[in-house]
């Protein structure tokens, strides 16, 4: 299986800092998380209690349980997330558990709070992409005596604030789909800072990987572990899970799912709204424009994939990709190339293509979707288009392709560099053999 790596450049800022915020022994300015030292009573043994609340995105919720469970991953007993109504105002005190408090900026009723209380400003992550920062606080809340506070400044800002625990306690993004073992500790602690630790926003708008060449490698696995659909293998919203999960984990948003034997949305009804949940930003190839697999037309379609030849049935076929990922957050591929991995024609075609795009423009329009993201990937062939003066709407993220054997061919211009889509990087990273 070829795993390409997708990666759009929008604008260069800090990235997500790697310093250190948790300890494994007390070094006088710490707090305890937990604490499972050997002792004659079982009760003053502890373990960490997560606070979120349950008004907050569910994909952060579903974040904080799976910290619950890598805190028992670590040291033998897992953490209790507990879901607090916004109308709570005292804290019942445990003093043998140790705090942590997540959630978002505006979703939290409890981080709000705890922001009005302590914080004179949020200036450092409010309305900034994928934004956390974290900080051991005394009194956040009624109640609570100290607690390790993890603010978003969006949904994901917090699940990455969530697992940037996960990984520094010991728990590898990959524990799963490379067996990597948990460190243990039975002491776990929060390093206090006298000013709040800010991590991000990350310099590189949207990360991810493509499930490329997936066939036989990951389909045999695949098969072997998940029932197989109407339409072909099993890659269902259970197995995409596991997929959403190692994203977050290390920090990356967007997934362009399997194809060559593959339809993500007609496969499994729960994908497109799961992806959404978790989080993760769904987009699809270079051959497959506006959220529909290349499958997809073969079973579904009417007629050839043919703009010129079949343009009712080809506008109708995108219009209802596009009404069926307006819902979800959707990185949108525009453009056209031939069936599966061809050329749509055989000689550079600017003007045909050039009214393909101004067709999914006005699909955009009017479905009141203009200011969604959008991308046109220059692979192959049709770098020849751009090269030839095709013109690319200045919204529109050029996607800069290597040649098949990881050598990238060309890289944004000076001019280039400061169009408003920006630019990306689209490129064979790995071959995995699953």
């Amino acid at each position: 299986m070829v795993v390409c790596t997708i990666i759009f450049q929008l604008q260069y800022v800090t990235g997500l800092g790697q310093s250190p915020t948790i300890g494994f022994y007390n070094n006088g300015n710490s707090y305890m998380l937990v604490d499972r030292r050997p002792t004659t009573s079982a009760e003053l043994q502890s373990t960490v209690r997560i606070l979120v609340d349950k008004s907050d995105w569910p994909g952060v919720i579903r974040a904080a349980r799976d910290l619950a469970t890598d805190f028992g991953r670590v040291t033998g007993k897992n953490g209790t997330v507990e879901l607090i109504a916004n109308n709570s105002t005292i804290f019942k005190p445990n003093s043998t558990a140790g705090i942590v408090l997540a959630g978002t900026l505006g979703k939290s009723a409890l981080i709000d709070r705890v922001v009005q209380s302590k914080y004179t400003s949020t200036a450092s992550i409010s309305g900034k992409w994928e934004t956390f920062v974290s900080q051991v606080v005394s009194n956040p809340l009624p109640g609570l005596s100290q607690a390790l506070v993890i603010a978003g400044s969006d949904k994901r800002g917090t699940i990455y604030g969530l697992y940037d625990i996960s990984e520094q306690i010991g728990v590898s993004p990959w524990y799963f789909w490379a067996d990597v073992p948990p460190k243990h500790h039975r002491e776990i602690y929060a390093l206090k800072s006298i000013a709040p630790v800010v991590r991000g926003p990350p310099s590189v708008k949207y990360r991810g990987i493509f499930l490329n060449d997936e066939a036989p490698a990951l389909t045999g696995w695949v098969n072997a572990n998940f029932p197989r659909g109407k339409y072909g293998p099993g890659y269902n919203a259970d197995f995409y899970a596991l997929v959403f999960e190692l994203l977050l984990r290390l920090r990356a948003n967007l997934l362009y799912p399997a194809m060559w034997d593959g339809m993500f949305a007609v496969d499994d009804a729960r994908s497109q709204p799961l992806a959404d949940e978790y989080g993760i930003v769904m987009g699809t190839s270079h051959t497959e424009p506006f959220a529909r697999s290349t499958k997809e037309w073969k079973v579904l379609g009417k007629g050839a994939w043919n703009f010129r030849a079949n343009e009712n049935n080809v506008v109708s076929f995108l219009r209802e990709g596009v009404q069926r990922a307006k819902p979800y957050e959707t990185l949108f591929t525009i453009g056209m190339r031939g069936t599966h991995d061809t050329p749509m024609s055989s000689s550079i075609e600017t003007e045909l293509l050039e009214n393909i795009v101004k067709s999914q423009r006005e699909i955009l329009a009017q479905e009141n979707m203009t200011d969604v993201s959008q991308s046109w990937c220059l692979y192959k062939e049709v770098q020849g288009y751009y090269d030839a003066g095709m013109k690319v709407p200045d919204d529109v993220t050029l996607l800069w392709a290597d040649d098949n054997w990881g050598n990238i061919r060309r890289l944004p211009s000076e001019k280039e560099e400061v169009r408003k889509g920006g630019a990306g990087v689209y490129y064979v990273s790995m071959h995995l053999e699953v």
